[in-house]
């Protein structure tokens, strides 16, 4: 079984496994290896975490031709999702090959758990493996030579040329061991040739049967880009889409490359535009530079020119695959990370309303019962989650990016190696938090946001912290909520439920704002490192709520019932 149908077969087996879970019994602790119902059980109750949620967007509106690239665009995502398992891991492929063969409950429950995690490690405990014979999941993923240290590899890209160390430390390259042994630089379309073209092939074939002209170019152009490595001109033209269909397909984030952040792991979002919603939040767009203007840092660290465009898409999703369907499901997304682009044109944020809603509903209210008091219950709000996860989005577009450190020009990516993601995640919460209250102040956004947001952004504090301090947004999320509490802005009830307190809560997030994006500003790999070894932790009282959460999903399994109709109707092959 190649990569490809892995992927074509993993997709088409996620649904039927997700409503296959079954209450198990308890797993007997009796200091004996567990049985095989009883490893079983463990699993499904671990999978149980992600409660299974059908996700539709409403096609009615799109005419057959729309429709057909629509399904091509589901066709080139799967693709993406071979290419993710053999990014996480060398071995998933040889894995998954055996467990499709297994029969039984244990077999089916690993399967399933694989499928979930996209590997063969639980992403919410730390990684543990759930498949026999796995090893430590590898920090490095599979961006790097098997058997290569951190070491080896720092000192390899330190000794190269400005051009070699650009491509070394590229988004868009994987490290081998050339036949000398030496270590070289490999371009994603030599490593994944194959199963880009493939992807290619759907992607030329969506293009040909749409009549937008913007997505028939973003599609032809993604389409080049995955043969010739150079993204750039395809993220202009995804910048510049305004489609019914928004696709969003390609190497973007760097999370799974934990050794240094460098390298992009391919993900889909296949979607359709809310075109109502969008236009409402694309108000937002005209305050960014007004935003930047008064951010609580240095004058010399802001921005007098952000970038053009700041597009803001509403959208439903229809598909999501590779790093955008591991684990815990995006909310939104702030793209592209390429800082050239960022710098020239700006960035677009997409905002995923189903899978918010979604979360909302089956998470994040449930979880506002446990650990807020009774009277702050009243004071979560769609309205204040949806707008705070839009404002996150923006805020990664804003503050320090292109930066200058002893001298030479580099990257805030590139100083803070793996602390990156996490601070960069803090950064984007807390800014969104000071960007609303600025907003509220300046009469743009209504008064009545300032009652709900504090509270709902604390409630949804703890659904992010249960994604688990290994991950770049629940490590994010820990910075956050601690510091907010040592500067007095949150408090501990006596009954363990946590609250807000309205007089310090607006100091404390313009200081951890602040704090954050200066150590950005510097490029202060030493200070990124310290404020998540002080802060990045799980503390008692913070315990002693997410153990009584135990109940209520972490998150939702999506089941793409648009997109499974869209082909079977489609017929695409």
């Amino acid at each position: 079984m190649g990569r490809v149908q892995m992927a074509i077969t993993a997709a088409s087996m996620v649904a039927a496994l997700a409503g296959c879970r079954a209450q198990a019994p308890t797993v007997p602790v009796n200091g004996g290896a567990p049985s095989v119902d009883s490893a079983a059980a463990a699993l499904q109750r671990s999978t149980a975490r992600f409660a299974p949620t059908d996700l539709s967007a409403d096609l009615t509106g799109l005419p057959p031709n729309e429709r057909e690239a629509l399904a091509h665009m589901v066709r080139a995502a799967q693709v993406m999702d071979a290419l993710f398992l053999e990014q996480v891991w060398s071995g998933n492929e040889t894995v998954f090959q055996s467990l499709v063969k297994d029969e039984t409950p244990l077999g089916k429950a690993r399967l399933h758990a694989f499928l979930v995690n996209k590997g063969p490690w639980s992403r919410l405990d730390h990684n543990e493996a759930f498949v026999p014979g796995a090893p430590e999941k590898p920090a490095s993923a599979n961006f790097y030579p098997v058997g290569a240290t951190k070491e080896e590899v720092e000192k390899w890209i330190a000794g190269l040329s400005p051009a070699e160390k650009t491509a070394a430390t590229g988004f868009f390259t994987t490290i081998r061991r050339g036949p000398d042994g030496k270590l070289m630089a490999v371009p994603y379309s030599t490593e994944y040739q194959g199963e880009l073209a493939i992807a290619a092939g759907h992607l030329r074939a969506a293009a040909a049967a749409t009549t937008q002209p913007t997505l028939k170019a973003f599609l032809e152009s993604r389409a080049d880009a995955f043969g010739s490595n150079d993204y750039y001109a395809s993220d202009v033209k995804w910048m510049e889409l305004d489609a019914t269909i928004e696709p969003t397909i390609g190497p973007y984030e760097v999370y799974e490359d934990e050794w240094f952040n460098y390298k992009a792991a391919f993900e889909a979002f296949i979607t359709v535009k809310d075109r109502a919603e969008s236009d409402k939040l694309q108000k937002f767009a005209g305050s960014l530079q007004e935003i930047e203007d008064n951010l609580p840092i240095d004058a010399k660290y802001r921005n007098p020119k952000l970038g053009a465009l700041a597009p803001i898409a509403v959208v439903n999703t229809v598909f999501s695959a590779g790093d955008a369907n591991r684990g815990v499901q995006t909310a939104a997304f702030n793209l592209p990370n390429d800082e050239r682009v960022i710098r020239e044109k700006g960035s677009k944020r997409v905002m995923l309303k189903n899978n918010q809603q979604a979360k909302f509903d089956q998470v994040l209210v449930p979880i506002s019962k446990v650990a807020l008091a009774a009277t702050d219950r009243s004071h979560v709000a769609f309205d204040a989650f949806f707008t705070h996860i839009l404002m996150h989005e923006l805020m990664h577009g804003l503050g320090p990016h292109d930066i200058t450190v002893a001298g030479r020009t580099t990257t805030v990516r590139q100083e803070l190696k793996e602390t990156y993601s996490a601070i960069e995640e803090a950064k984007a919460d807390i800014s969104g938090l000071f960007a609303l209250r600025f907003l509220i102040d300046k009469g743009q956004l209504d008064q009545g946001l300032e009652q709900t947001m504090y509270t709902t952004f604390l409630a949804s504090a703890f659904r992010s912290l249960r994604f688990g301090i290994n991950e770049a947004h629940g490590k994010g999320q820990a910075i956050q909520l601690n510091y907010l509490l040592d500067q007095g802005a949150f408090t501990v009830n006596a009954d363990g439920t946590f609250a807000v307190n309205t007089a310090k809560v607006r100091d404390g997030v313009a200081a951890l704002t602040g704090e954050i994006m200066t150590l950005q500003a510097e490029g202060s790999y030493a200070k990124a490192r310290q404020m998540i070894d002080t802060l990045g932790v799980i503390r008692p009282p913070t315990k002693a709520l997410l153990d009584k959460l135990a109940a209520i999903p972490v998150d939702i399994e999506p089941r793409f019932v648009t997109a499974l109709e869209l082909v079977k109707s489609n017929g695409t092959p």
